[in-house]
């Protein structure tokens, strides 16, 4: 493989492809008012693209577009049979047919004629920060009972629409439905016509997973720039508005913000913000931070009924998840997922466990565990930087490769 690095926000590779096989493929074809069927075997295909990678972009996958083109036309090579014989035989079939499917295909792709496979919008990911939003959840109101003793310990998290950053969070008010918080909180805006502003109410339970009390979003373009707005929200179930469960009261939710655009001279400029991934976000709390996990890759991970891995995360009441995997017992994720964290956790754990989810509805068993560990954050608090491979806890062999970080304002 080639690859080239221009002075251009570009990437171009090209390599040399060469694929045999024996696919099954049955081809139609009318000539002269005959029909027949044809079957192509010996398939061969052998082709020098270009691949540019282009703009290059800060945001993940870090290009925007994919450009492909071919630097020559391509070898193909394969036979034909008809009624059980070999059709190829007949003179001059082979290479017109060839030269046929050299130049429709050179036609298509041949350089600097290209296929484009657009992978996101550049202009999102290049956006840069244009002013800050300036959040209080002032307190909610008539809220529903969620625990069974008649009571609930509700908490708000908020964050912005298109933003990668982890939902910021206010302390949890235990058994009160009608708390109050007056906690402020800064997010940075990079387009306040499309974004909106979301907010879901938790309640907070010590054990498994937090349950949705009702959410509401308000888009930004409604707000008048450097004027406070207090706005009392009813709590929905989700944003659909033909969603019937809508209507059913869920209590409200009063907050003040105050959108600040920058002036010109105070927008960043590009090279703001390449060490981002670095430190915790903007506003993270004195003494706070981010606490960043990645999951790599499993090994010699085997179910007894099946095995389509996938890892699932459990940390102060919140769960996450990675993709599935199916059939296979090495899988690869590479996934982060990101908490916002009041303080360091030095005294808590996370639990990491790999389970396998049936791949057929009605299975006599449709989730079994492949294994779990139970990690001590305070080494990861202390170096910054954990990566390693944990034993799994309840698996034979099985092994689990963890990256997590600590990532500080400071």
């Amino acid at each position: 493989m080639k690859v080239y690095v221009t002075d251009e926000k570009e990437l171009i590779m090209e390599p040399m492809v060469k694929w045999a096989g024996n696919p099954n493929i049955i081809v139609a074809v009318k000539a002269f008012g005959l029909r027949a069927t044809v079957q192509v075997v010996d398939l061969q295909v052998f082709v020098a693209p270009r691949i540019t990678l282009k703009p290059l972009v800060p945001a993940f996958p870090c290009f925007s577009n994919i450009y492909v083109s071919l630097m020559e036309k391509p070898h193909v090579d394969f036979g034909l049979k008809l009624l059980g014989a070999d059709a190829m035989s007949i003179p001059g079939l082979y290479r017109f047919v060839q030269e046929l499917i050299k130049d429709q295909v050179a036609n298509m792709y041949l350089w600097p004629k290209a296929l484009e496979v657009p992978i996101m919008d550049p202009a999102k990911a290049m956006k840069r920060p244009v002013g800050i939003l300036h959040v209080k959840v002032l307190r909610a109101m008539k809220l529903k009972k969620k625990d069974l003793l008649g009571a609930s310990d509700p908490y708000v998290k908020l964050k912005l629409t298109e933003d990668k950053l982890p939902s910021k969070k206010t302390t949890v008010k235990h058994r009160n439905l009608h708390p109050e918080w007056n906690e402020e909180f800064k997010v940075v805006v990079k387009d306040p016509e499309s974004q909106a502003l979301e907010m879901t109410v938790y309640d907070w339970e010590q054990v498994g997973k937090h349950d949705k009390m009702g959410m509401n979003v308000i888009p930004l373009k409604e707000l008048t720039p450097d004027e406070p707005k207090v706005m009392t929200l009813d709590l929905l179930k989700n944003m659909d508005p033909n969603d019937v469960q809508n209507e059913k009261s869920r209590g409200q939710l009063v907050v003040e913000v105050l959108y600040r655009p920058f002036k010109e001279e105070e927008i960043p400029n590009d090279t703001e913000g390449e060490n981002e991934l670095q430190k915790a976000p903007e506003g993270t709390p004195a003494g706070g931070g981010m606490l960043v996990i990645i999951i790599h890759e499993a090994e010699d991970v085997e179910g007894k009924h099946h095995t389509n891995p996938y890892v699932r995360l459990l940390f102060k009441g919140e769960e996450k998840r990675t993709k599935h995997v199916k059939k296979n017992r090495d899988p690869r994720w590479e996934e982060e997922f990101q908490f916002m964290l009041e303080e360091p956790p030095t005294n808590d754990r996370i639990h990491v466990e790999v389970l396998s989810a049936s791949s057929k509805l009605g299975l006599l068993h449709p989730k079994e565990t492949l294994g779990y560990v139970d990690i001590n954050l305070a080494d990861v608090v202390n170096n910054k930087r954990i990566n390693e491979k944990y034993h799994l806890i309840d698996s034979k062999n099985g092994r689990i490769q963890i990256e997590l970080q600590w990532r500080t304002a400071a």
